[in-house]
């Protein structure tokens, strides 16, 4: 029962640039996951057609296109998500209040009106990739441990799901934004495995310890040697770290 809730919370990165080798991860891993994340590589390659395939395969997808445009505009790309089926999708929070509102407002009621559910609406808070010299660079003089919980209040004020944040800034969203606000994590690493481009890291347990909602992890599954057998021994991590919260 652990192991399943588990898998529920564990997002395959589907970082990869065609639909057939998105095809053979879906294949290979979708009941070893419970989500495929779709990026802005993959859908600018292969369009809707990826989600159509993931979804036909019986997969999940959090459809990561961090919209940040006009309000209007991110309103109406956010219910085409939602026509597309998607479990989850995201805005990026630095598109403002107004922009999230009117993508949230819009999203609940299309799906209200076509009788469809809705995706967990997610704001990007900073990259996991950023640090405090990135904001600074671009005129952000507030540190990311300030930012993150700021941006997240908003995202929650402007009717948003939740958010998608470092491990390491979780438990001060959580107290910016309560028990009920979704966190997904990107920037987990196994202890053995490298850290590429991520800055602002965690491995599963810690980070499902310090209450991540879902794991947003590609690179330490798809470049292990039996990426099934690794994605079971981050899940039963996971489940581990559950069973003790």
């Amino acid at each position: 029962m652990m192991l399943e809730e588990a898998r529920k919370k564990l997002i395959f990165a589907l970082d990869v640039d065609s639909l057939e080798e998105a095809r053979r991860w879906v294949a290979l891993l979708h009941a070893k996951v419970g989500l495929f994340k779709v990026g802005k590589q993959l859908f600018t390659r292969c369009g809707p057609e990826v989600v159509h395939m993931i979804r036909s395969e019986g997969g999940e997808v959090f459809l990561d296109l961090k919209y940040h445009d006009i309000p209007n505009t991110v309103a109406m790309a956010s219910v085409e998500a939602l026509r597309l089926g998607v479990r989850m999708c995201n805005v990026h929070a630095l598109g403002g209040r107004e922009m999230m509102a009117a993508a949230a407002t819009k999203v609940r009621e299309e799906a209200a009106a076509a009788g469809l559910p809705v995706p967990l609406l997610l704001a990007v808070t900073i990259l996991t990739s950023s640090t405090d010299d990135t904001l600074r660079e671009i005129g952000i003089e507030r540190p990311v441990r300030e930012m993150v919980p700021h941006l997240a209040r908003l995202a929650r004020d402007a009717g948003m799901g939740g958010v998608v944040a470092s491990p390491q800034e979780i438990a001060l969203i959580r107290a910016a934004c309560g028990a009920d606000f979704a966190i997904v994590t990107p920037g987990v690493r196994p202890a053995e495995a490298s850290v590429d481009d991520q800055k602002r890291i965690m491995t599963p347990a810690a980070a499902i310890a310090a209450g991540a909602d879902y794991l947003v992890i590609g690179r330490p599954i798809a470049r292990a040697s039996d990426p099934a057998a690794a994605a079971d021994a981050i899940v039963a991590e996971m489940a581990a770290a559950l069973a003790a919260v």
